[in-house]
């Protein structure tokens, strides 16, 4: 038996599980969604739009958050900060009456077999590349900080924070295991400073 999610479509903007993200709810179905959630689960699913469209197609694979910060403004805003928990696959868009779009969904266990830690030589390799990746792009990095970051969480920053566009951030989503998404977020960075952040960050083959 699937599993209801109330989704957020938003381009660019990944979830990962054990990670945070925050974001500002303007729009009237997403006023009423964050409402909603908070009535029920605080719980929310992030995804991507796979294209153009209203409503737009979907890519089949997203985040859980549960809302564990919520700032209410006078106007009916909401500034929140979502918690990752689990990825989800989508089974089918269900026929609703809220003004937002609603899924069901089975949740993605991750594989036994899929490591959350590097070994040396991988870690070595990703910080050497965001180093030089962060100074080709003009970012300043508090790299003592970075250096003191688990695996799994370093990873996933690269991959929320890193300008890489919709289909590369839906790559590093689906990427099962921390080596695997370290080694595509490698490549995401190198294809970027090879060809420049204007020229467009799709998936390197």
């Amino acid at each position: 038996m699937g599993r209801r999610i109330a989704i957020f479509p938003l381009g660019g903007a990944i979830l990962f599980p054990r990670t945070q993200l925050p974001l500002h709810i303007f729009e009237p179905r997403y006023r009423a969604m964050v409402s909603d959630a908070m009535a029920r689960d605080q719980r929310i699913g992030m995804i991507q739009p796979s294209g153009p469209g209203e409503p737009a197609p979907l890519f089949s694979v997203g985040c859980i958050g549960r809302i564990v910060e919520i700032e209410a403004l006078e106007d009916g805003r909401f500034n929140i900060m979502l918690s990752g928990e689990a990825r989800f696959r989508i089974a089918r868009e269900l026929d609703v009456t809220t003004l937002f779009r609603q899924v069901e969904a089975e949740l993605i266990e991750d594989d036994e077999d899929a490591r959350i830690v590097l070994a040396p030589s991988e870690r070595a390799a990703l910080e050497d590349e965001a180093k030089v990746f962060a100074d080709a792009l003009g970012y300043a990095v508090e790299w003592d900080a970075v250096q003191r970051l688990d695996d799994e969480t370093l990873v996933n920053a690269i991959a929320q924070i890193a300008p890489f566009d919709i289909a590369g951030k839906q790559a590093l989503l689906e990427a099962n295991g921390v080596p695997e998404r370290a080694d595509l977020a490698i490549q995401l960075m190198q294809f970027i400073r090879r060809q420049g952040p204007q020229q467009g960050t799709t998936r390197p083959h």
